[in-house]
């Protein structure tokens, strides 16, 4: 048609020229665009297009372009929310991943992969996906895909069954920890600080001195004895007529200086015992006759109610006294402060 039209100028060479030069312009601006377009390809593919409700499926968005050396093509694509349309659920979504061809390196491939599912059966189009590339402003369409969404098939022949009971899981004391890791953790800690605590009070608590016992010196048998002498003296008991007390407490004071000085049971030993204790002792004559005189008096008294003169109750504590410096043992007593 171009070619007649041409021929039927003749005769026309200025207008002819000027046709066949907007003509091959139009030709090469429109195989251009043709070839402008191929290079540019959106995909959108399901990986099946039957699923039963629940199921779900993959969907494949791709596309294809080249990018020269010096040429740079952005791709945006298709912004997807949970949803491509109510009766279809996104459940999930890949990043968009980038493939360069092997054999073309100018040559480049853009996928992102979808999991969508859909819980109302029927069947269900999935309009065309729109992707936005820098070098076309209308943008490159996917073409629209088709989604059967079939029902369970359900035996009708077959008996209605009860619902299963849940299933049981055991717990151990391993579940436990687990579930309570930072409970047990902290517990363990603070056990540990407090033992750690506890050691440092006990190294740095001062170790305290042992304890001083300072035992008052002994006081010799022969002073205790003439102390108490002097305060029965004093007392005046026999010039009271209380010989009976007079005497015991006496014989008390003699036997209680015979048990320190002697180391004998003279307390709970009778006269006659504590006379022949001394047959064999350390001790002059003179002071076991009077010795033997108090001992025996003071028996009269006390048992036989016996009234001795005036001389002979003072006779009896001076004997006490004979007795108790004739045979006293001398010792060093002396009570030092610093000790």
């Amino acid at each position: 048609m171009l070619l007649a039209a041409i021929n039927n100028m003749n005769g026309q060479p200025v207008l002819k020229k000027w046709f066949c030069k907007t003509a091959l312009l139009s030709a090469l601006l429109f195989s251009s665009l043709i070839s402008g377009a191929q290079e540019i390809k959106a995909t959108a593919k399901l990986d099946s297009s039957s699923i039963v409700i629940g199921q779900q499926v993959k969907l494949e968005l791709s596309i294809q372009y080249r990018a020269d050396k010096g040429k740079h093509i952005r791709v945006k694509f298709p912004q997807i929310t949970d949803t491509i349309r109510k009766e279809v659920e996104v459940v999930s979504q890949s990043k968009v991943d980038t493939i360069i061809s092997k054999n073309d390196p100018f040559l480049f491939t853009q996928v992102k992969t979808l999991y969508i599912t859909s819980f109302d059966s029927g069947y269900w189009a999935l309009p065309p996906f729109k992707f936005d590339v820098s070098t076309d402003t209308a943008g490159i369409l996917t073409e629209p895909l088709l989604l059967q969404v079939g029902t369970v098939a359900v035996d009708t022949t077959q008996a209605i069954r009860g619902i299963k009971a849940p299933y049981e899981e055991t717990y151990t004391w391993v579940d436990w920890l687990k579930d309570h890791m930072y409970i047990v953790y902290g517990s363990l800690v603070a056990i540990l600080a407090i033992i750690i605590i506890l050691i440092i009070i006990r190294r740095m608590r001062k170790v305290k001195p042992p304890m001083v016992i300072v035992e008052a010196p002994k006081i010799p048998a022969h002073i205790i004895a003439l102390e108490k002498l002097e305060k029965l003296k004093q007392q005046k008991l026999w010039q009271e007529g209380k010989l009976k007390g007079y005497y015991s407490s006496l014989t008390d004071i003699l036997r209680e200086y015979i048990e320190n000085r002697f180391k004998i049971q003279a307390m709970e030993q009778t006269t006659e015992e504590i006379i022949f204790g001394f047959r064999n002792a350390a001790v002059d004559e003179e002071s076991k006759r009077k010795l033997k005189q108090v001992l025996m008096l003071a028996d009269l008294v006390k048992f036989a109610k016996e009234q001795p003169l005036a001389d002979e109750n003072e006779a009896s504590m001076n004997n006490v006294s004979d007795f108790i410096n004739g045979t006293k043992r001398e010792e060093e007593f002396s009570i030092d402060p610093k000790k």
